[in-house]
């Protein structure tokens, strides 16, 4: 509906002689201001010349004699002119019988065709240095639901986990490995500066020991790249059975390793170096990315010979348009924002749309526990990593809690609410929702009564309650939240529109008997419950979060 109303609206400005107007339509905070309200006639008085109130009386006049007239009861215009727009009960009624008869939230064509996209999300990426940090489980959170709510919309997502599998981090696990090693053979440990001190490499140091212990007399005759292969390939497996129980799946693992051997990194290079884009200075090789945006050039092979961390990461992102994809959505922790524009910057040297590439930047997570902070330091082992967090507060927890806030703000974790069966308790408050409706319509269906759509149809007129129109109300917001989630590419707008839904549920069965009462009144209930029902749960999974039936 908000598109529809948005194209009506863009056509009446440009037929009132604004052109290509950005028209942006909002679901309204209370019932006494509509449905959904536009401030674009605020927004182009100045441009158009007239009072904003004039002009939204203009819209109100075109749009009730539009072919949108019988799916809006009433539009009003408030000062200083905002347009606020009551739907229809018959576009009411229609979406809430799709959905009881579909069993679904009805989203078909909802993303028309010419938008959907052919997308790569790219998340976590962690080093396989060792066990996933809970920073990295907010990314795995936040990018599965991404993942789940693209797909849901029409979009065709590929999932993909970049390692870093060579480099300066990777010697230094070789390294602490080798020492830890020597550890358990009584040659003494020295783990080397910014090596890594985490218990789990005693783990694979014993792993390492059973596998070469025909050479452990003389571990120094074993090369680096052994230590540093066999760390790899154990950690890698770590993480991947952690993602695996938190319900994270990747489409694709992409080694660097492997594009680097693949000559892909070098083709890059090579091509920039035709287009006259690379040069030399102090003994190193230079792109030119001030000629793109970038406040300045960028190294991409050191002094040293040795390329930089943004090499590999040119021919990655180039190898990324080459198998075919039209939007590349990076998410990456705080540390990388001033890397946004280098990138950028290449792609537009190599000839790509810079705005096809969607960088997230996913800010940091604290625990709490006890009331206080739980310190986190990847290489000195000292942090509560994502198989932790879900042994102490669950997977459903652990998903919901790393979700509700903005990707870009600061998480507080508290851990102790997290695990608390009490309203307080967000993830806790709306799966009981789900489960009290399900009881609901449980105890329903044992007294002969289901409340079909035909039946909801026929039944919709009956009076209703304060509590009844604002459960319909919110039912109706999904798809506008499902579209935030999109605009914003974040799923914390599908968490506070569970939350909101749960709350005003709550509130309904509080003060509305559904069974028991006259028939038509009770068959009205128990429609919204089975709607409700599928909405908590639809929503639910696109977080990837259970919706269970008893608690």
């Amino acid at each position: 509906m908000k598109d529809r109303l948005k194209k009506a609206i863009a056509e009446a400005l440009e037929e009132m002689g604004q052109p290509s107007p950005q028209v942006e339509v909002f679901p309204t905070k209370t019932r006494e201001h509509g449905d959904l309200y536009t401030p674009v006639a605020m927004k182009y008085a100045k441009a158009l010349g007239r009072p904003a109130v004039e002009i939204g009386e203009e819209l109100r006049r075109r749009l009730l004699s539009s072919e949108l007239k019988d799916l809006i009861a009433r539009i009003e215009v408030k000062p200083p002119g905002f347009v606020n727009i009551f739907l229809s009960s018959s576009f009411v009624l229609d979406y809430l019988c799709d959905l009881l008869r579909l069993k679904k939230v009805p989203v078909a064509g909802f993303l028309p065709e010419v938008e959907r996209k052919k997308v790569l999300l790219e998340f976590v990426s962690a080093n396989p240095t060792g066990p996933l940090s809970v920073a990295h489980a907010r990314q795995a959170a936040v990018g599965d639901a991404l993942a789940r709510i693209m797909r849901y919309a029409g979009h065709s997502v590929t999932t993909e986990y970049y390692l870093n599998d060579v480099g300066v981090q990777i010697r230094l696990l070789g390294e602490s490995l080798k020492e830890r090693c020597k550890e358990m053979l009584g040659q003494g440990c020295t783990i080397p500066e910014g090596g890594y001190r985490g218990e789990y490499l005693k783990d694979i140091a014993s792993k390492f020991l059973s596998v070469w212990r025909d050479r452990i007399e003389d571990l120094d005759s074993v090369p680096l790249e052994e230590f540093s292969r066999f760390a790899v390939g154990e950690i890698l497996g770590i993480i991947k059975q952690e993602l695996e129980r938190f319900g994270v799946q990747f489409d694709n693992w992409y080694s660097q390793e492997l594009m680097e051997k693949q000559g892909k990194v070098e083709s890059a290079l090579e091509e920039l170096r035709e287009k006259g884009l690379l040069y030399e200075k102090d003994g190193a090789i230079w792109f030119a990315s001030s000629r793109f945006g970038d406040d300045k050039d960028r190294v991409v092979i050191k002094s040293d010979g040795n390329p930089t961390y943004f090499t590999a990461d040119i021919g990655y992102h180039r190898d990324k348009f080459e198998r075919g994809y039209e939007l590349l959505i990076d998410m990456w922790g705080p540390d990388h924002h001033g890397y946004i524009p280098r990138v950028k910057a290449v792609l537009s040297a190599l000839g790509y749309d810079p705005s096809a590439l969607k960088v997230i930047i996913v800010q940091l997570v604290t625990l709490y526990k006890n009331g206080q902070p739980v310190p986190m330091s990847t290489r000195q082992g000292q942090y509560i990593t994502i198989d932790e967090l879900m042994d102490e507060v669950g997977v459903d927890a652990s998903r919901f809690f790393l979700l509700m806030r903005r990707t870009d703000s600061h998480l507080d974790f508290d851990m102790d609410l997290a695990k608390r069966q009490a309203p307080e308790n967000p993830v806790y408050y709306v799966q009981y929702a789900h489960a009290r409706a399900c009881r609901i319509l449980e105890m329903a269906e044992s007294a002969n009564l289901q409340a079909s759509a035909d039946e909801f149809r026929e039944v919709f007129a009956v009076s209703k309650s304060e509590a009844e129109q604002e459960l319909i109300n919110s039912l109706l917001r999904f798809r506008d939240t499902l579209e935030a989630c999109l605009f914003d590419l974040d799923p914390y707008p599908m968490v506070e529109y569970l939350r909101t839904l749960a709350g005003q549920f709550h509130r309904f069965y509080e003060r509305c008997r559904v069974l028991g009462e006259e028939i038509n009144l009770s068959l009205f209930r128990l429609g919204l419950v089975r709607a409700v029902r599928i909405t908590l749960k639809e929503g639910l999974n696109l977080l990837g979060v259970s919706a269970p039936e008893r608690m």
